[in-house]
């Protein structure tokens, strides 16, 4: 197999593999400013997608254009998580460079779809292609492709730690090549029970007070996770932006199997009220003794621009960031600084600002746990900023390991 790597290597965002020039695996964009997408020129018999989340399916309509028609595979919740974030794409940025794509491409998207279960096997572009559970949202898949003679594992995101919505990956199908994922390879997280609890704990002491918390959290995921915490403290919430859709998404018929527990998030549904969108709306709700989640995660966008500046002035009110703030964004200014860039204006926050790590990927102790079924596998690792030390470290550990670059082909 010759493995080019077109993204995500020694980075986090527009992940992106091309084996033999025929089947790519995930395509999908950084959403910076500017937006970037994956290098090169592509023309696949077939695409795969490990999950879906932008920074791995964000740029796939992309490659339907002009006369192109590879099969796309996926799972069910993959495919319809794909569809709400492009047309989002297209809502946000259609028609500028912004946007990798045309409406007339994400049309052509339904005719090729093909969706799969986990361990059942499928061919695309001439190799025997299965997913397996990751565990890290609903729908996601480390992607095992095989064309006879070697087997080529590639994680996608994972995590080996059970969450609310979703149990931990227990996967470790036999392979000759790990292409493995490495955001958390430095960071050694407390168990998710500890983490669960002081958030809950911080949330109704707040309410006690007579505060509201804003909750920003990732529609994908995030917000179905909060709310599942909710439910189960008997914690009164609110739910506005993509999360609202995406909750309704997952509890469909075709994707409730890929949850832990379909019931849980429908009494998390049945215990949260979804807001329709008004401002008007959401300023008075912005008044009351109550935990409003809501998108963006990072505070770029969203109805948390009418939110945070609502319960900003109150130091007894509290902003609950429930992910990893990238560098630039206005929730890591907002955590380092207590100042935040809102919708064009500088604004002081006088609510208290705290930060609770919900993160769906494996920490470096799962990281760890994974990889101890691979000691004798050829390990390259992507998608993260230090990929190159955490493959030192593997390496004087015993493991045949690497870290492509950029542009780089691997044969394997």
């Amino acid at each position: 197999m010759d493995v080019r790597f077109l993204g995500g290597a020694g980075e986090i965002g527009r992940s992106a593999l091309c084996i033999d020039e025929r089947l790519v695996l995930d395509f999908g964009m950084d959403s910076g400013n500017p937006p970037s997408f994956p290098i090169g020129d592509v023309d696949p018999e077939a695409v795969v997608v490990s999950h879906g989340h932008l920074d791995h399916v964000g740029s796939v309509p992309a490659l339907l254009s002009g006369d192109a028609r590879p099969e796309i595979h996926w799972t069910p919740p993959t495919y319809d998580l794909t569809m709400v974030l492009a047309r989002d794409t297209l809502k946000l940025h259609g028609g500028s460079y912004d946007c990798p794509f045309t409406e007339a491409e994400l049309a052509r998207v339904a005719e090729v779809s093909e969706t799969h279960g986990y361990e059942e096997s499928f061919e695309a572009a001439g190799y025997e292609v299965t997913f397996f559970d990751a565990g890290h949202v609903p729908g996601s898949a480390h992607v095992l492709v095989d064309d006879g003679n070697t087997r080529l594992l590639y994680t996608g995101d994972f995590h080996t730690e059970d969450q609310r919505l979703l149990a931990g990956t227990t996967a470790r199908p036999d392979a000759d090549v790990v292409v493995c994922e490495s955001t958390y390879s430095d960071v050694t997280r407390p168990p998710r029970e500890e983490i669960e609890r002081e958030f809950v704990e911080s949330l109704r002491t707040t309410i006690w007070e007579g505060g509201t918390v804003v909750v920003p959290a990732f529609g994908i995921g995030r917000t179905q996770e909060v709310l599942c915490l909710c439910e189960a403290y008997d914690l009164e919430c609110y739910v506005d932006g993509m999360g609202k859709r995406v909750t309704e998404l997952f509890l469909r018929e075709a994707n409730r199997g890929y949850l832990r527990d379909p019931d849980l998030l429908r009494r998390a549904k049945g215990n949260a009220r979804f807001v329709d969108g008004r401002d008007g709306q959401r300023r008075r709700i912005a008044e009351q003794n109550t935990v409003i989640v809501t998108t963006s995660g990072m505070l770029h966008g969203g109805p948390a621009m009418t939110y945070v500046p609502a319960v900003r002035s109150h130091p007894t009110n509290k902003i609950a960031m429930t992910g990893y703030q990238v560098e630039g964004t206005p929730g890591r200014d907002l955590l380092e600084t207590g100042s935040a860039e809102i919708d064009g204006r500088m604004l002081p926050v006088s609510a208290q600002v705290e930060q609770y790590d919900f993160s769906a990927h494996a920490d470096r102790d799962g990281l760890r746990d994974f990889l101890a079924a691979y000691e004798d596998t050829r390990v390259l690792v992507n998608h993260g900023d230090r990929c190159a030390a955490f493959a030192a470290e593997l390496r004087t550990d015993g493991f045949d390991a690497a870290a492509p670059e950029l542009g780089d082909r691997c044969e394997c």
